[in-house]
């Protein structure tokens, strides 16, 4: 007979059910493995039925979809077809907008303008259909995260009734009726759910100010888990501060139903590497990116950030589990399954900045179910989706210390030995940019005066006693790789990550009276002139990895050469390569084709490439540079894409993109 699926899942489980070691913390795989969820489909094969109902597309976070309308034969003629501007949403019309639509039933769902309104658009000629906002004073004026927001969430029951969730900037959590815009009277109060009662909170911390988020919540069946995000932590007025708590609540009701500790307090799984009692007052190691769902499980795949502070962690000794980490809970009831940690005793500011892509491929030959963390420092973390074991092997290899005074160090750091590494990591006279003996003295001569040294060289002295001033790190702490993350193609197992290859200088100068922790963030400038490293091109790139066998497949710059270089440099541009520019690339993949913007730093461009060797196909010029995160439907017959487009004092604008009617 035949096992059903529960039953093939759980003798998976069981044949890896004994404890092993991940990043100095023993994980039990948990013992029964929860049915699957009543709202399971098919998993991690893009967007379905020509809509996209999920920010990643599924809520694996794959951003595929399946359409092949727009192809190689006509590519070259998509147009824009209608734009929707945020002009009038808000202080501040002008701020760039991150925010990437939903597509359901011939209406996008998006995020706008300052008070992140939620508004909804006619998906065929993007007309305002109906708006949301909430006035937070206070809340808003101090939030850590004052921004139109990336999206939102969508809800629909067995009888099709609908809902809209959001996060406000001054930490509400919003249910709309997705037909008119109303507030759900039954949800929370009144539609609001006030996500800073009932957190936890640190003495003399005043919560409000302290935690906030970007991102849209994730709907995992009938439970909404929700992240946060803090004030960036370079130079953090205090070493207390508020956790980053990941929680559950009722779809329906709002009520709260679970939460779990990123930082653990006595009893907990993995307080002893909270040394000193730390656990007590550090703040952050939230999830500020968004969570990942399989519906399959029900278990929900976190990425959690650094603990306070960025760049010291001499207030929090021992390899402080679970930040910077790869967390999966069950979603019902926020139960620990497993964790990997990425990075120990993160004092790099290399929290994991994208939603965890999960997919089904076959893997050198046997199906496997991966999860994929995409990193800063240019790594492609794939493990079993169910186990948490590295599907290649991830070493533990020894790092540099610090000499910092009251520092902790780990001794070792994760190191996958598949995929390579997608972009440069650590910094070496090799780095250097070298288009002329002459520029590679002067990049040498800006380098000699700072450390050099391996990925995970720490942060060191704005006035160290050899003389330097800093470290340089490869690539920069906000990537490398960050929020725009990566495109998989479930069809053919290809990965596509944009990143950018730029120096940072992590220098630290004591907190004085700026801060009661002993170091905070110096510093330091690593610029051979304005706009231009130090290190060789690409200073931004597109790296395609098959992950059937693991191997890089190809790599390109992301964009042209920026016209400035030759002339600041005072070179022949002729003797210049295609630099690309110091932006990440925003992905999209469908059947046909890879697509590609430049980045919020790139030029207002859009390009379709050949999915298996990057080949530049077709260049359409957009109304500005690229924000948000393209994404693609069908609507009466007619394939769409969209981007959040901005800058240059320019309002937020969606965009639409389609090939010319006959």
């Amino acid at each position: 007979m035949t096992a059903s699926r529960p039953q093939q899942i759980t003798n998976r489980i069981a044949q890896h059910a004994a404890p092993f070691w991940h990043c100095g913390v023993a994980i039990v795989i948990a013992a029964v493995l929860a049915v699957p969820h009543p709202l399971s489909a098919a998993l991690q094969q893009g967007a379905s039925d020509g809509e996209w109902r999920v920010y990643g597309g599924d809520s694996g976070h794959t951003r595929y979809a399946s359409l092949d309308q727009i192809d190689t034969s006509n590519v070259e003629d998509l147009e824009v077809v209608w734009r929707w501007t945020a002009r009038n949403f808000g202080p501040n019309p002008n701020i760039r907008s991150s925010t990437t639509p939903l597509m359901v039933d011939g209406v996008l769902y998006a995020t706008a303008g300052m008070r992140r309104a939620v508004v909804a658009i006619d998906a065929g000629t993007g007309e305002t259909l109906w708006t949301w906002s909430m006035i937070e004073g206070e809340r808003l004026s101090s939030a850590p995260r004052p921004n139109p927001g990336r999206g939102v969430g969508y809800w629909e029951d067995e009888e099709g009734n609908a809902r809209i969730l959001v996060v406000t900037p001054g930490y509400h959590m919003a249910a709309l009726d997705a037909r008119s815009g109303v507030p759900i009277a039954d949800f929370g109060r009144d539609g609001i759910v006030d996500l800073m009662e009932g957190h936890r909170a640190r003495d003399g911390v005043n919560i409000v100010g302290t935690i906030g988020s970007s991102s849209p919540p994730t709907i995992a069946g009938d439970v909404v888990v929700v992240g946060s995000a803090h004030h960036v932590g370079f130079q953090p007025p205090t070493r207390a501060n508020t956790p980053g708590d990941i929680r559950g609540f009722d779809v329906r009701t709002g009520k709260l139903i679970w939460t779990f500790k990123t930082i653990p307090e006595p009893g907990d799984l993995g307080v002893d590497t909270w040394q000193d009692d730390s656990w007590s007052y550090t703040g952050n190691a939230a999830s500020w990116a968004p969570i990942s769902f399989d519906p399959e499980t029900g278990w929900v795949y976190v990425p959690t950030e650094a603990a306070t502070g960025d760049y010291y962690g001499g207030h929090r000794p021992g390899n402080n589990v679970f930040s910077t980490s790869v967390l999966v809970l069950d979603s019902r009831t926020g139960e620990r399954v497993w964790h990997f940690q990425t990075v120990h005793h993160d004092i790099w500011d290399l929290d994991n900045p994208t939603a965890p892509i999960l997919a089904d491929i076959e893997i050198e030959g046997e199906p496997r179910k991966i999860v994929i963390q995409i990193t800063k420092q240019g790594f492609a973390f794939v493990l079993d989706r169910l186990t948490g074991e590295p599907v290649w092997p991830i070493e533990e290899r020894a790092v540099p210390q610090s000499d910092v005074p009251g520092e902790w160090t780990s001794p070792t750091q994760p190191f996958p030995t598949k995929p390579a590494a997608f972009d440069r990591n650590g910094f070496s006279e090799d780095d250097l940019l070298d288009f002329t003996p002459e520029i590679r003295a002067r990049a040498a001569e800006v380098a000699s005066a700072y450390r050099m040294g391996p990925l995970y060289t720490p942060p060191s002295l704005a006035r160290a006693e050899d003389g330097t001033r800093g470290t340089l790190m490869l690539p920069t702490s906000t990537g490398g790789a960050n929020w725009e993350g990566g495109v998989l193609d479930p069809e053919t197992g290809f990965l596509y990550i944009g990143t950018q290859t730029n120096p940072f200088i992590l220098a630290l100068s004591e907190g004085g009276d700026r801060s009661d922790m002993n170091y905070i963030q110096g510093f330091g400038r690593a610029q051979l002139a304005p706009g231009i490293p130090i290190v060789k091109p690409p200073w931004g790139r597109i790296t395609a990895i098959d992950l059937s066998t693991g191997d890089h497949a190809w790599m390109i710059a992301n964009g042209d050469t920026p016209a400035f270089v030759a002339e600041r440099l005072e070179l022949d541009p002729a003797n210049i390569p295609r630099t690309g520019k110091i932006s990440r690339a925003g992905l999209l993949v469908t059947k046909t084709l890879l697509f590609a913007g430049e980045g919020m730093a790139g030029a207002p461009m859009f390009r379709a490439h050949d999915k298996m060797t990057g080949e530049i196909l077709a260049e359409i010029e957009l109304p500005n540079a690229q924000s948000g995160l393209p994404m693609t439907y069908l609507h009466e017959g007619r394939q769409y894409i969209v981007i959040s487009v901005g800058g240059g004092g320019q309002p937020a604008e969606l965009v639409a993109l389609a090939l010319p009617q006959s």
